[in-house]
């Protein structure tokens, strides 16, 4: 992907979207039902889309919010539903709209008195801590995000009472529903005003519970008591209003670098493709907090709902999100005492192998599942996953007694982390990292796009490990052919190729004529673009015996 002359640099005025005109096209712009890019369409993180392309529009968010409360009432949910939102400015219009239609067909609806905007985890935890204990009443709740996605775009996500993202059963209903919703007339569902709403919600401080729990689940006495230095940027998202209240709370030597709040994120720098996105594990996005990484012991960003994060330290910059989620695993299982010894280790099977590698070490189960943190879910209400992140810098994991803390990815979780492995053990999570290699192997790891048009990616979705003819990638022995994830069994929607020093895994986009093509290697830069030039040929040979 060839990287923009401008990426890094700080994003100038042309390039910053019209705030009020993308509010306006919010309500004005109605959309085409006809056409599948305008339509209802939940991927792994929500629905998502943009006012300006009629993706993302009133109707859309009148017509999820109607068919969530026919899904709450089918599925017998019928406690509070818990809603938040972040930054983005299409974040705002939609919040007042789900109001007022949730509130006008009796939804109690819990609102976040404590602070102006509420992240992701915050909400997941709130969910699970009005459940505990409860056999019926079972809270639920939305957040209303694009997550790390440009200015432009906004998001809409709904965590049953398990607090995780909701599974494919779910969002397919809400979706199908949804879009014949669209389709029959979205005028008739019921509304009341949004000061009626708002009055008639329940207003809680949410993020209190979140922040005073944060010992059950970290060592922040160890972090104050290092007197360690860390720095944060909210990347202008909804942890804002967070960093002084934990800091506080705890006695946290934390300087927020960065708090501003502004729909355009003018602040922030360009992405490698020269657009505005607040991507925490970008090199690009991240090259403000980057510049402070010699001023902190530790530094560390969200993206605008605080559910990804981005560790910066003085030792490498920034930690690729591979990495960093391997020294969490090798960092907490070694210390969590009060984990269970049966708890496994769970990874999306894009992520590196280096966390095989240490799971291997540790002597725990590896848990390989498809894309998407939706898998993780269950496994952490239940303790049979301590520990679950996604190579794009998601992951949550267990209290230290080993119960639920939040079953959606947490970044705020995995940022403070980083403080106490620093505070802890007297290195940063960069040191932490080249000790992984010097032991392990010093992986590379890669993801490229190649051309696929709608049949082939429909074709590459479905097939079968026997349409693999080839024994060997760059060299070594296929050890595995895999369309199906092995902790789950659950279809990958791709394929994935295992070898004993590499592998690719192939999937197709789902915005975009191509394909993903994610390739590691343990055995060098040349042997990785080795395996993913093979990796072309077996998928295109695969492909053309399926079309």
């Amino acid at each position: 992907m060839p990287i923009h002359e401008n990426a890094g640099r700080p994003a100038p005025r042309e390039v910053l979207q019209n705030i009020p005109d993308l509010v306006t096209q919010y309500y004005v712009n109605t959309p085409d039902v006809s056409a599948s890019g305008q339509r209802v369409a939940f991927g792994t993180s929500g629905h998502r889309g943009s006012s300006v392309s009629s993706s993302f529009n009133e109707q859309h968010i009148i017509a999820i919010c109607a068919a969530l409360v026919e899904h709450r009432h089918a599925s017998g949910v019928n406690g509070p539903l818990f809603i938040g939102r972040d930054t983005h400015a299409l974040s705002e219009p939609a919040y007042a709209t789900a109001l007022e239609v949730l509130a006008a067909h009796g939804v109690a609806l819990v609102l976040d008195s404590g602070s102006r905007y509420t992240p992701t985890p915050v909400i997941s935890h709130a969910i699970l801590d009005y459940n505990r204990g409860r056999t019926g009443g079972f809270a639920d709740g939305i957040i209303i995000s694009p997550s790390h996605n440009p200015p432009e775009d906004g998001g809409f996500k709904y965590n049953p009472p398990s607090g995780g993202p909701a599974d494919t059963d779910i969002t397919s209903a809400v979706q199908r529903r949804a879009n014949e919703l669209l389709e029959n007339g979205v005028p008739r569902v019921r509304r009341i005003s949004y000061r009626a709403a708002h009055n008639a919600a329940q207003h809680r401080d949410i993020g209190a519970g979140y922040i005073a729990d944060l010992r059950n689940v970290l060592d922040l006495e160890a972090v104050a008591g290092g007197d360690i230095s860390i720095g944060v940027d909210p990347l202008g998202g909804s942890s804002i209003d967070y960093w002084d209240r934990i800091a506080d709370a705890y006695g946290l030597r934390i300087d927020v670098v960065n708090r501003v709040i502004d729909p355009a994120f003018s602040f922030m720098t360009l992405d490698w493709d020269g657009r505005v996105r607040m991507d925490c594990s970008s090199p690009y996005a991240m090259a403000g907090l980057i510049g402070f990484k010699d001023r902190f012991d530790v530094a560390f960003a969200c993206d605008p709902d605080a559910d990804r994060h981005g560790i910066v330290t003085p030792t490498v910059g920034l930690l690729n999100p591979n990495h960093y989620l391997a020294v969490a695993i090798r960092y907490l299982f070694e210390n969590r005492a009060g984990w269970n010894a049966g708890a496994g280790i769970g990874k999306t099977l894009v992520s590196s192998s280096m966390i095989d590698r240490v799971a291997q070490h540790l002597g725990r189960r590896l848990i390989e599942v498809p894309v998407g943190f939706k898998w993780f879910v269950d496994g952490l209400v239940t303790g049979d996953i301590a520990f679950g992140g996604e190579e794009s810098a998601g992951a949550s994991f267990v209290r230290r007694d080993g119960t639920a803390w939040s079953t959606d990815k947490d970044g705020i979780l995995l940022a403070l982390l980083a403080a106490e492995i620093t505070a802890r053990t007297g290195r940063d999570p960069g040191e932490h990292y080249r000790a992984l290699t010097g032991q392990f192997g010093d992986p590379v790891y890669e993801r490229i796009d190649a051309p696929a048009n709608a049949a082939e990616k429909k074709a590459l979705a479905r097939l079968s490990p026997d349409a693999v003819r080839a024994d060997t990638l760059a060299g070594e022995k296929i050890l595995a052919r895999l369309t199906a994830a092995p902790g789950n069994q659950a279809p990958i929607g791709g394929l994935k190729v295992v070898t004993e020093n590499g592998w690719f895994a192939a999937r197709p986009s789902g915005t975009e004529d191509v394909y993903k093509i994610y390739a590691e290697s343990f055995n060098g830069d040349t042997h990785l673009r080795q395996i993913q030039e093979e990796a072309r040929q077996i998928v295109a040979t695969a492909l053309t015996a399926s079309v």
